[in-house]
């Protein structure tokens, strides 16, 4: 594995893997790699030629009072983890040259970045939006990796490819979960013990209202509700539950095939978010 820190190096082993026919897979991560970030990279090393991965804590999608400064940074360990599962490069931008003191331009992607996530973190996609698109720009993938645990997030980089002509495929790649549910995320390493109990009780009341879905639940607002009393009754402080369909992230009339439930909560001073498919498309 190869680990570079600037653009002009990185295109030209880009350059290089692509005058060998080499397919190029791309994987976005903040680092603090974990199992969810592995299956990214082992589903782009299965369909391309040559994987990147690149770790980078972007402070555009921090609002005030959020984590930025505690946000977990391992590169060492990360750097083992990637190499050890065949990543061939890694890219590692510095933040005063990814966004030097005269940066100007953001991406603000409109509709899909509403509710959810947009409304509780006002800016944050547009924090996502305009990292991610300067990437793709730095990197031109073929291909780009993201989990599915980020629902909303994947939406609004799907219209973001769609509206700027991006000539890369997006995959969205289910969420890795440990033993109890729990989605696995790099801010899952901030609960306490006891937290991390009370943590499981986001993904039980997801898959239960997965389950009420398929034995004929169709009323979303009814879904949203009983999740919301059960995530209340296990002590978590619930931002959002919201039935969306995952391509626009609005709320269907009816639960139909391709709606999702998704949550955020607040376990102590940890903010977990989660979503489940209701009804395959």
């Amino acid at each position: 594995m190869i680990t570079v820190h600037e653009v002009p190096t990185l295109r030209e082993l880009i350059r290089e893997a692509r005058a060998q026919n080499r397919t190029i897979g791309f994987v976005p991560t903040m680092g603090a790699i974990h199992e969810g970030h592995l299956a990214l990279v082992r589903r782009a090393r299965a369909e391309c030629g040559f994987t990147a991965v690149s770790i980078f804590v972007n402070p555009l999608q921090f609002g005030p009072g959020e984590d930025y400064q505690r946000y977990p940074r391992r590169l060492p360990e990360d750097s083992r983890l990637l190499e050890e599962s065949g990543v061939d490069l890694l890219y590692t931008p510095d933040a005063a040259q990814f966004y030097p003191p005269d940066f100007a331009t953001s991406v603000e992607v409109a509709g899909v970045s509403d509710g959810g996530e947009g409304a509780i973190r006002p800016g944050h996609f547009r924090g996502v939006a305009t990292v991610v698109g300067k990437l793709f720009l730095q990197v031109s993938p073929d291909v780009a990796y993201f989990g599915r645990k980020d629902l909303q997030q994947v939406a609004v980089l799907r219209q973001m490819v769609r509206d700027l002509d991006f000539p890369i495929r997006l995959v969205a790649v289910e969420t890795v979960r440990e033993p109890d549910g729990l989605a696995m995320s790099s801010r899952n390493a901030y609960l306490a013990p006891l937290e991390r109990q009370q943590a499981a009780a986001l993904s039980r009341a997801l898959f239960a209202a997965r389950d009420r879905a398929a034995q004929g639940e169709r009323d979303p607002e009814k879904l949203e509700r009983q999740t919301r009393s059960e995530l209340e009754e296990a002590g978590l402080a619930v931002d959002y539950v919201e039935v969306v369909d995952g391509a626009t992230m609005h709320r269907p009339a009816r639960v139909q095939p391709g709606s999702s439930i998704a949550a955020a909560v607040r376990v102590g001073k940890t903010r977990l978010i989660d979503n489940v498919l209701l009804l395959e498309e």
